[in-house]
């Protein structure tokens, strides 16, 4: 999931572009991008189209962003979007694990009530000092959590910090990174607001693939490209991953726990960094 694009729901007219472009997943938004006169229309438009067959048929994650649980909009939109084929629900501002817990009791609900048989993942946003603080726990709360996100537009601006001060910037995607860690799930980063500078965009997801980030999130179909190429594994990365892969194979049949490959020492870390990226490199058709 190199690439995650976000669509506004109340805009079901893109719905079927969006799926048809080139991002890894598509994210329905009814939460930020839809003004509170048209929640519940955006609502059933999104539910509309997930039963849908072009959203049946696609081979794209599909995530939705519902509304935060302090708001009216919560609970009607867990159960509306509880639907075959997709993969994540997007949470915005959770702030405990009780809290992550319950919304994941209410989407087992939903799934129930909708038929749902393979259980829906959950995408968490740390987007407050308490969720940042507490992310490692709330990553844990639940076997559903599959990633943190990254928002840090909502973190930084009540606290009047720079949006892009590089070392804001950079302490909050390391912690996030290290909580999601702990947990066990991957960290995902956040949106880009400034559309017309690709090479801001193109900066900021270098820096998150460098902190071990999956991908990054796009308000605008201009910034799917960048992701997709920051985020997929180079040529080079490939080879030597798979040069790793191969000679592990060849000091476990030897019982050798160390050994040298390109001139570099490898042991267990760097084998499961490998076989990550070779992984990778398969899922995206660039490896038989």
């Amino acid at each position: 999931m190199r690439s995650k694009l976000f669509v506004p729901g109340s805009r079901p007219e893109l719905f079927e572009k969006a799926l048809a472009g080139a991002a890894d997943s598509v994210c329905f938004d009814l939460e930020d991008a839809v003004t509170e006169s048209r929640k519940n229309e955006a609502r059933d438009a999104v539910r509309d189209f997930l039963r849908s067959g072009a959203a049946t048929a696609s081979d794209k994650t599909l995530i939705v962003r519902i509304n935060a649980m302090d708001t009216p909009h919560f609970a009607a939109d867990v159960a509306a979007v509880a639907q075959t084929g997709v993969d994540l629900v997007n949470l915005p501002k959770p702030e405990s694990a009780t809290q992550v817990r319950e919304v994941a009791a209410l989407l087992a609900q939903a799934e129930a009530v909708n038929g749902v048989a393979a259980p829906i993942g959950l995408l968490l946003n740390i987007e407050s000092p308490r969720a940042l603080r507490l992310a490692a726990e709330l990553a844990s709360a639940h076997a559903r959590v599959a990633g943190l996100q990254m928002g840090l537009g909502d973190l930084f601006e009540p606290l009047c910090i720079a949006r892009r001060e590089p070392a804001a910037v950079q302490q909050a995607m390391f912690a996030v990174r290290m909580a999601a860690g702990e947990a066990g799930v991957y960290a995902y980063d956040g949106a880009f607001t400034d559309i017309a500078d690709s090479e801001g965009y193109r900066a900021e997801a270098q820096l998150a693939r460098r902190l071990g980030f999956l991908g990054k999130t796009c308000i605008h179909p201009s910034q799917v490209a960048i992701a997709n190429d920051v985020f997929r594994p180079s040529d080079e990365e490939i080879a030597h991953a798979c040069k790793v892969v191969d000679a592990a194979r060849q000091a476990d049949a030897d019982g050798v726990g160390a050994y040298v490959v390109d001139g570099k020492m490898i042991d267990i870390p760097f084998v499961r960094r490998a076989q990550a990226i070779v992984a990778s490199a398969r899922r995206l058709g660039l490896l038989a």
